[in-house]
């Protein structure tokens, strides 16, 4: 059984007893016991630990992990400290300086201070083996997403949920609208950045409809 540690253990108990989980976990444990998968086994729900339901301000959606050594870390578009920035997180980050004016740290991709500040950075599929793209697309870790993004979209308290690019793009039908804002535009990878992604200001649009709205602003500082 699956523990994360706060409110989501509650909120995603049916998921995790279905019979769909019961089959993907099995498909992870041949994964994980014959070849190299990402992240690390301890690291796959990094993102729901990292950011509890009650205490999320915004989503951001991402494909898969990085299928390279050393990136993967359970948090979408985020790599370990050291790592190389990969192309996506580099046009995120160029938005990010001129959206916020905010600095990125010199060899520092870890996005885990957004995380704990109520940035959930939840992939659609949480897993891929080394190498291979999309590779555990279609085994059963996107019915457990597509449920957490559900549950937001239609919490009371409004939540801001930026999705870049067609895949993620696809969740909006699960968000209710009238009481949370959805901030779309395309993916910040390198072929399609400059078709929407550069200007979108989703950084500082995010905390214009939370302070709208009486609520605490994301902390977007990264150190």
């Amino acid at each position: 059984m699956v523990t994360i540690g706060n409110d989501w253990d509650n909120l995603l108990e049916a998921e995790f007893k279905s019979q769909g989980y019961k089959n993907l976990r099995e498909f992870l444990k041949s994964a994980y016991k014959s070849g190299k998968v990402y992240p690390d086994m301890t690291e796959i729900f990094n993102a729901l630990k990292l950011t509890p339901f009650a205490d999320t301000k915004a989503v951001i959606i991402g494909q898969d992990p990085y299928h390279r050594p050393e990136q993967a870390m359970g948090l979408c578009f985020s790599v370990k400290r050291g790592s190389l920035y990969p192309p996506s997180l580099q046009n995120i980050f160029k938005e990010y300086e001129q959206d916020t004016g905010l600095a990125v740290p010199e060899h520092n991709g870890d996005l885990t201070p957004w995380a704990k500040h109520g940035v959930l950075l939840l992939n659609s599929v949480l897993t891929v083996d080394e190498g291979k793209p999309l590779s555990h697309s279609g085994k059963g870790w996107e019915l457990l997403t597509e449920r957490v993004v559900q549950l937001l979209g239609h919490r009371e308290k409004p939540v801001v949920f930026i999705l870049w690019g067609a895949h993620a793009r696809k969740k909006a039908a699960l968000i209710d609208r009238t009481n949370h804002k959805v901030l779309e535009c395309a993916h910040p990878s390198p072929l399609s950045a400059y078709a929407g992604f550069f200007g979108s200001r989703h950084f500082t649009k995010t905390n214009e409809f939370l302070r709208e709205r009486g609520l605490e602003e994301v902390d977007w500082t990264l150190s």
